[in-house]
């Protein structure tokens, strides 16, 4: 059997996705599945990162928009993904996967200040890294975050974990006739402004030439299928 396709991924996922069918908070079957796959990949040999968001808890955007000053809503939004990574933490050491979480904002005693370095180190090491509180900052969405340490630690794709098969040109959630494409450009995604990650996320994977792979992380063995390189979900790159 051949090796895996990538050395080294980052895994980005959605807060929504933690919540699995009850809607808010963390729900423990989902958690378990996800902690299930991500084991499997380090049995591959592939070195993981994660960076997940906390939508399932706060979301910035939404306390904004219900009268909040926006920087306070988004650093809410930001603790609220340190809650996910702790959890997550928690669940991959209890199924032997070691495990180290960052956080852009810095905690002592519950996790490591972010320092690029060191997250190189502990991937080299075989250790998950958990990048939590985005990047420190009010106003950039955790996709962005995943796109800037993505490419700062080296990895070689975006490995967006969502509800859905890949990108479809309209949600399919809505529109049984959606069509899902199995590549795209990342052009292509901004001009027909395909819900995909937030635009600054797209165009740093653009500029830098990083893929980024969308997919159903809620389907069990996805990650494993696309590491040992099946097609599965949608493949968005620079140029086809």
């Amino acid at each position: 059997m051949s090796g895996p396709k990538y050395k080294r991924v980052l895994l980005k996922i959605s807060g929504e996705v933690l919540a699995g069918g009850q809607g808010f908070g963390i729900d423990p079957k989902t958690i378990n599945a996800l902690a299930e796959e991500i084991h499997q990949a380090i049995s591959l040999g592939v070195e993981v990162a994660i960076v997940i968001g906390g939508g399932n808890i706060f979301r910035g955007l939404a306390g904004a928009s219900a009268g909040m000053e926006r920087a306070s809503a988004d650093y809410m939004g930001m603790l609220a993904t340190i809650l996910n990574a702790l959890a997550l933490q928690s669940i991959l050491e209890q199924n032997g996967v070691c495990t180290r979480v960052q956080s852009a904002i810095e905690m002592k005693q519950l996790s490591e200040a972010y320092i690029r370095r060191k997250a190189i180190r502990h991937l080299e090491k075989k250790r998950v890294v958990i990048f939590a509180a985005g990047t420190g900052n009010p106003y950039f969405s955790t996709d962005t975050a995943a796109a800037l340490r993505a490419m700062e630690i080296g990895a070689e794709v975006i490995l967006k974990g969502t509800k859905v098969d890949g990108v479809f040109d309209r949600d399919p959630a809505k529109d049984v006739t959606a069509k899902k494409y199995d590549e795209i450009t990342f052009f292509e995604v901004i001009e027909q402004r395909l819900a995909v990650m937030d635009f600054t996320a797209v165009t740093l994977c653009m500029d830098n030439n990083l893929p980024l792979i969308v997919f159903n992380v809620k389907e069990k063995g996805n990650i494993q299928k696309i590491l040992s390189g099946e097609k599965i979900g949608t493949l968005i790159q620079k140029a086809r």
